[in-house]
């Protein structure tokens, strides 16, 4: 991406995918035995026995897989300016071994800050969709971006 992206390049209403990650039992098992070490993402064992038959990933995994896709393919190309925080998460389903995760934000809403001229809100959903298109996570936030400067 050659341009800066700037508070006025969100259109509400567009729809961009951000790439793709294959997720492997190593690293499943490396995020969760250090950030998430419940028995169904850490144990073969244990996730066999459990409800979900066998190994899946930390939905905070995915969630953190989901952010590297969004910083790779947009936010360190725009004029950013942080979070005030996540408004709702949803994980709907395992992710397991040899799964493929396809990034995808669409633009909710847009406004220009009434306070604070050089910058505005927008308002995004942050999808995670597998290999067979199901969705797997999905998350809305809004995030702070500087303003195109007036010349």
């Amino acid at each position: 991406m050659s341009k800066r992206l700037y508070f006025e390049d969100f259109e509400p209403g567009e729809r961009v995918e951000t790439g793709t990650h294959v997720f492997t039992e190593e690293e499943i098992l490396r995020f969760a035995r250090e950030f998430d070490p419940q028995p169904f993402h850490i144990s073969p064992q244990a996730a066999q026995a459990s409800i979900y038959q066998g190994i899946i990933a930390s939905g905070w995994h995915t969630c953190s897989v989901i952010m590297r896709l969004m910083c790779d393919n947009y936010l360190l190309q725009s004029e950013a300016m942080g979070s005030p925080g996540v408004e709702e998460i949803r994980w709907l389903k395992p992710v397991r071994p040899g799964d493929v995760l396809r990034g995808v934000r669409t633009t909710l809403s847009a406004r220009a800050s009434g306070s604070k001229p050089d910058r505005g809100m927008v308002e995004m959903r942050w999808e995670g969709v597998n290999q067979r298109e199901e969705l797997v996570v999905s998350m809305r936030s809004v995030g702070l971006f500087k303003r195109k400067p007036s010349h």
